[in-house]
């Protein structure tokens, strides 16, 4: 894995990596078969998206034997992080604030989520108040 950036993933690639992320390398079949779990995709279509994330660098491919393995060359939070930030800037202006409240007005959050929620925010709080303030 290299330091440039990732490439923007679309969204049938984006449903291959998280077969990848998930199952780890893969079989084009395999990778195929996991995806008409959810709708119907052809093999050759599989393929040919596989083809076109090794060209762009997304997965890697193994091919020492027939059967080509593919894996994913990019993690899954780097992967996540970059779409977010895509997301916040075009769809909130930029304000994770916005996007948090847009999240949690749904009223579709749990009362476990809402706690996990809670203590990364105070996680959040006490690395601040631990970290030294360099302004001084």
């Amino acid at each position: 894995m290299s330091n440039k950036p990732i490439p923007k993933p679309t969204d049938s690639e984006l449903e291959i990596l998280q077969v990848l992320w998930q199952h780890g390398p893969s079989t084009v079949r395999f990778v195929n078969d996991q995806l008409s779990q959810k709708r119907d995709v052809g093999y050759t279509t599989t393929l040919k998206i596989l083809q076109l994330m090794l060209d762009k660098t997304l997965v890697l491919r193994e091919d020492e034997t027939r059967t080509h393995i593919y894996r994913a060359a990019v993690r899954e939070e780097e992967t996540q992080g970059l779409l977010l930030d895509r997301f916040v800037e075009s769809a909130f202006g930029g304000s994770a604030m916005k996007l948090v409240m847009q999240a949690l007005g749904s009223g579709t959050t749990s009362r476990e989520e809402l706690a996990q929620i809670r203590s990364l925010l105070n996680d959040i709080e006490n690395q601040q108040d631990t970290t030294p303030n360099t302004a001084d």
